[in-house]
């Protein structure tokens, strides 16, 4: 006798396939206008290479993995020793060991610690940003890696030892003294329970002994715990200073850092954060005390620019399941992406998506030229935060939007969409949240007025006769005047930012793709929400079919 199984009570049909064995490079017209736009189109092969390699089932499997089996502490081994360790699936190794591999942690930097010519900065983000749109975990220590170059500046001779093990290209996750691993990766912890942003109200001491510093405190958050050292800041009798602080000491002892928890966070599953304490730990001082905001923020202007990478990869993936979807779903006897507000609001997340990653690579191209060119530098100052508020706000809101073009198949765990809408939050927190962004901009205006107006120039200059470009330039003065304009900076921070959007399409994507995006975002039509946008419907399809090829 057959007995039927209830799994088998009905034909499966009509459901999208997985989107997966894609060219993440080569299926993706603005990335590679991008790309062509700011000076790296010589990278083109290799980064379709890299692209087939991250579109892969695999990749995406070992995604999936990496997060669904976070990360563990184990603070004691077996026979009762202390060693504060942390405990990952095994996908997770695979992916620091292929982004590593790739020197996603030290292709901006030369042998010597310098930065790389360029295009090593937009063809470093052209590959992080691909890698965001698979597993994001990873990705902290390797910019934290990428980025305490910065900091470690301040201290040559204290770089120059260390710098042969940070360029490595070997991943070496065993926990034992860096000086023995084939390559090391670095963290940074500085904010505390009672001071967050304010950096200034920390707690944690650091006591001058022999050729180092004894720290005692805590950080409220130290982030990727299983890296080789850290950069922390610590008050020392000079005032808060940069350290930087070892998982072992000199002598090859386990050093004093007592990992009290892993934070269990929204997202961000696969990486471990962690909360510490330090009990005598070794460090060793990075830059003069009393400068240690100075210093550290050498390192965190770069990690600023990957969380807005970050970000606009996140959105790139959102938008492609999403057209992915629509292609392959039929909705009352047609497909999701022939009907007209599917379509119109599909492209009006394209148009987003177009400007994120344009001016993302048009701020790397400024970190690329920054040390030749003074109006680069000045560029790369101004608009690192601007570009960071702007794509990385963005990005929750437009996930979400993305996830609802999946309906219920959209909001479960088995798809991407879940996770990448767990994920986008944490960029716009991380590194400075939007007040902060909006702060450091007005910073930035008053310390250098002059080199901030060129810039403001330059953008209205690349975006002359694009709809609304004068009004927004004309607003954003207006705020920056106003005596209250601490209280109104947002409102600058994102109009600036839609600005530099806009110059970057119209000096990079192809013609009609700026004034689409001027229209709708610089000038006063269109709602709150997107699918609203003034878009005509020749635009509508080119903007689709931009994003995937049909």
């Amino acid at each position: 006798m057959t007995v039927r199984a209830p799994a088998d009570t009905h034909e499966v049909f009509n459901q999208s396939p997985p989107f997966v064995d894609v060219d993440l490079y080569a299926c993706d017209a603005a990335l590679q206008d991008a790309v062509r736009a700011n000076g790296a189109a010589g990278e083109a092969e290799a980064l379709s290479a890299f692209g087939r390699r991250w579109g892969s089932a695999a990749m995406a499997e070992a995604a999936r993995l990496a997060n669904e089996y976070p990360p563990r502490l184990k603070t004691y081994d077996a026979r009762g020793f202390r060693r504060d360790t942390v405990e990952f699936h095994p996908a997770y190794h695979g992916f620091m060991a292929e982004s590593i591999g790739e020197g996603l942690h030290a292709s901006t930097w030369t042998a010597e610690g310098a930065p790389a010519p360029a295009p090593a900065e937009v063809a470093r983000a052209a590959r992080f940003y691909m890698v965001a749109q698979v597993e994001n975990g990873h990705m902290c220590p390797v910019t934290m890696t990428r980025a305490a170059l910065g900091a470690l500046a301040a201290e040559p001779a204290l770089r120059d030892r260390l710098l042969p093990k940070i360029l490595s290209r070997h991943y070496d996750p065993s926990f034992r003294p860096w000086w023995e691993k084939a390559g090391m990766t670095l963290g940074m912890g500085m904010t505390e329970k009672q001071g967050g942003t304010d950096v200034r109200a920390n707690t944690t001491r650091a006591t001058p002994v022999g050729d180092g510093y004894l720290i005692d405190g805590h950080k409220w958050f130290m982030s990727a715990p299983m890296c080789d050292a850290f950069l922390v800041l610590a008050q020392a009798p000079g005032g808060l200073t940069c350290l930087l602080m070892p998982r072992f000491r000199p002598d090859g002892q386990v050093n004093g850092l007592r990992f009290q928890r892993l934070k269990d966070k929204l997202g961000n599953r696969s990486n471990a954060s962690s909360e510490v304490e330090f009990v005598n730990a070794f460090a060793w001082r990075v830059g003069e005390e009393g400068r240690g905001v100075p210093t550290i923020i050498r390192m965190v202007q770069l990690t600023r620019l990957d969380c807005a990478i970050s970000s606009a990869g996140i959105m790139r993936m959102a938008l492609a399941q999403a057209v992915h979807h629509a292609r392959h779903r039929t909705v009352f006897q047609r497909k999701l992406v022939d009907q007209p507000m599917m379509r119109l609001l599909l492209a009006d997340l394209a148009l987003d998506a177009e400007a994120a990653v344009a001016v993302v690579l048009r701020l790397c191209r400024s970190f690329d030229g920054a040390a030749r060119d003074p109006q680069e530098a000045a560029r790369a100052r101004l608009l690192t935060p601007v570009v960071k508020y702007w794509v990385c706000k963005t990005a929750p809101a437009f996930v979400y939007e993305a996830m609802e073009c999946l309906g219920g198949n959209g909001y479960v765990e088995e798809g991407a969409l879940a996770r990448l809408f767990r994920e986008a939050p944490v960029n716009a927190i991380w590194e400075g949240s939007g007040n902060v962004m909006g702060l450091d901009v007005l910073r930035a205006l008053a310390r250098e007025a002059e080199e901030s107006r060129a810039v403001l120039a330059a953008l209205g200059a690349e975006a002359a006769g694009l709809p609304g470009v004068g009004e927004t330039l004309a607003a954003i003065e207006r705020t920056l005047a106003a005596p209250e304009r601490e209280a109104h900076a947002r409102s600058a921070v994102e109009r600036l930012a839609l600005l530099a959007a806009a110059a970057a399409l119209a000096t990079g994507a192809p013609s009609g793709i700026a004034e689409a995006f001027a229209r709708a975002r610089l000038g006063p039509s269109g709602g709150r929400t997107w699918g609203t946008a003034p878009l005509e419907g020749s635009v509508v399809t080119r903007l689709i079919e931009r994003v995937l090829p049909a």
